[in-house]
């Protein structure tokens, strides 16, 4: 059997929610019912709402203009969330986009899911959860939003895993990139630096050419992990502080394949401790390494 479906209804004839009016507990199908249990629904002054540091610290200007108009014409169709302290006041948890659209509009009040007797663990999980299911939170505020969760929580990997809903390898790199230095975290927001920049510079071994890079990505100049692997190919091997670019000379009528088999057979019949063999079958990588240059 077919199912059938409701006419379409034009933006000017929607119906906003009207708060005066009873409402049921079908609204709260609009969130996470686990997350949001026990919340209620009333309307709150924006004055009297308490703004602190949030998961999400880059905001789109142009988005929360595009937000404000769509509220004005439509309502607010997904209210915020807040917790009641025991003091009595109200600090916003979830909703800081939209709380900047309807202070952008000038509203004095807005529709709000209200918590109260929750755990820190239990405000950050659903801090966490609501904002990376709207509008994509930046790498870095949402590895700095695991990493705080893993300080005030003491949770393993497995356990953020569990409990934010993401997989253990995104835990693991989030929580490297959460302990970079802030300078570069700043310039990845600032440039849109692509995650894997800052990823493949942290495993970098310290270096001439590692201190470059990271100049680089200050300045914006790396962005693409396309462009930090053309300037890591470009740069040359790095053998303690110093560069070596130049191309290795051969004998003549010596090929590299045939120069290379020699050294890697020839080090086979050598009576070497693991140490030193280890050092050949490097330098015989860095040789090939310099004719493929």
């Amino acid at each position: 059997m077919s199912k059938t479906f409701a006419a379409r209804v034009s933006k000017k004839e929607r119906k906003t929610i009207d708060l005066s009016e009873k409402v049921g507990r079908d609204i709260f199908k609009i969130s996470d019912d686990r997350l949001l249990q026990g919340a209620k629904l009333d309307e709150i002054f924006l004055k009297n709402i308490v703004v602190k540091e949030q998961v999400r610290t880059k905001f789109n200007d142009d988005s929360i203009r595009d937000l404000a108009k769509n509220i004005e014409i439509n309502g607010l169709i997904q209210p915020l969330v807040l917790h009641k302290d025991k003091n009595g006041s109200y600090r916003l948890i979830c909703g800081e986009r939209r709380f900047r659209a309807l202070s952008f509009n000038k509203a004095e009040k807005a529709p709000c899911f209200v918590l109260e007797n929750k755990t820190e663990e239990e405000l950050m999980a659903i801090q966490f959860s609501e904002n990376s299911s709207r509008e994509e939170l930046h790498w870095v505020d949402k590895a700095d939003g695991i990493l705080n969760y893993q300080i005030a929580t003491e949770a393993s990997e497995r356990k953020i895993q569990a409990a934010l809903g993401i997989s253990k390898s995104e835990v693991h790199r989030s929580l490297l990139i959460a302990k970079m230095p802030k300078n570069l975290k700043e310039a990845a927001k600032k440039y849109d630096i692509e995650k894997y920049v800052l990823l493949e510079w942290d495993a970098m071994d310290k270096s001439a050419l590692k201190t470059d890079v990271e100049k680089k990505i200050l300045s914006g100049d790396i962005t693409k992990r396309a462009e930090l692997a053309k300037i890591i190919s470009n740069g040359g091997l790095i053998k303690g502080a110093k560069k070596v670019s130049a191309k290795a000379a051969l004998p003549k009528g010596v090929s590299a394949n045939a120069f290379l088999k020699a050294m890697t057979s020839k080090t086979k019949d050598l009576n070497l401790d693991k140490k030193t063999q280890e050092l050949l079958r490097t330098l015989v990588e860095e040789t090939k390494e310099m004719m493929d240059q």
